[in-house]
């Protein structure tokens, strides 16, 4: 199977006390570029995510969105500095003293001098959120993979039509390619008359002209070449797997071979098919981008 490089996948973990949901979506990228947008809490995951995702994804830009929910009661706790405030008593006695004023200070108003209390976040439990994490990136990587496998097929059956009508038209000018050899020959021969009238033609040098044209207009090693390539690619559709790059790569040569091809030829119905090719080698390369 072939796989395209635009896709979705979205899946929701949820636990009693917390909830992870993870989205992704990709476009074209010659090589495999992942962002990860998360909260900062699971920074500290992205590696064993980039892990995770190699198992599902080669190429292109995927986009990847992960929300984190904790509903428990116990995920902060208040804690006491019991040095900090002894510090700010014996500061406030030793004011007190020096300037004589009353040491006024209660426990309400001690409790709100900077540090004395503070809301520290329970540590996590890395194995228990990876666990949910991980299944949450499995599920949604599952979906993506299979809208791409989807596209692909799409793509696929669309290529092979393609190459269908391309392979066509180099089987139609490999048989009209002699053809305008011979039609050549009698035009040139009709020529020679009317300008020459009833005297004799020199056959050596006609034959000779004829083999000049003849060898200025072949095609043969760039309709072998061509055909040879449309093959391999369909092959290689059939085949499946990572093929995005080796297709583009061989499009590429097709593209060469059509433009030698229209640059030779005086033919008007060879140059339509060489033009029917370009055409057609293009759309090819284009919807060859969408494939990993």
């Amino acid at each position: 199977m072939i796989k395209s490089m635009t896709g979705f996948g979205r899946c929701e973990i949820q636990e009693s006390e917390r909830k992870i949901t993870v989205e992704m979506k990709s476009v074209n990228h010659r090589y495999l570029d992942v962002n990860i947008k998360m909260p900062k809490k699971l920074n500290f995951f992205e590696a064993g995510i980039r892990n995770e995702l190699k198992n599902y994804i080669q190429r292109g830009k995927v986009d990847i969105f992960i929300a984190y929910e904790d509903y428990t009661q116990s995920n902060v706790c208040v804690k006491y500095n019991r040095e900090l405030a002894a510090e700010y008593m014996g500061y406030l006695k030793q004011m007190a003293e020096e300037f004589s004023l009353a040491n006024d200070v209660g426990v309400s108003a001690l409790s709100r001098y900077p540090e004395v209390f503070a809301m520290e976040e329970q540590t996590m439990d890395e194995e228990m959120l990876w666990s949910l994490l991980s299944k949450a990136i499995q599920g949604a990587a599952e979906g993506f993979v299979e809208t791409r496998v989807k596209e692909g097929e799409n793509l696929k059956n669309d290529l092979l039509d393609k190459l269908k009508a391309m392979l066509a038209n180099v089987e139609f000018i490999t048989e009209r390619s002699p053809q305008i050899i011979t039609e050549y020959k009698h035009k040139l021969q009709d020529k020679v008359k009317e300008l020459l009238g009833d005297a004799k033609v020199d056959e050596n040098r006609l034959l000779m002209e004829v083999t000049v044209y003849a060898d200025r207009v072949c095609v043969d090693e760039e309709l072998v070449r061509l055909k040879s390539h449309i093959e391999t690619t369909r092959d290689t559709l059939l085949k499946g797997g990572s093929i995005g790059r080796k297709l583009d790569f061989i499009a590429q040569e097709m593209n060469r071979e059509a433009n030698t091809i229209l640059s030779k030829t005086t033919d008007l119905e060879i140059s339509n098919r060489a033009i029917e090719l370009k055409t057609d080698i293009e759309k090819v390369r284009e919807q060859i981008q969408n494939i990993e």
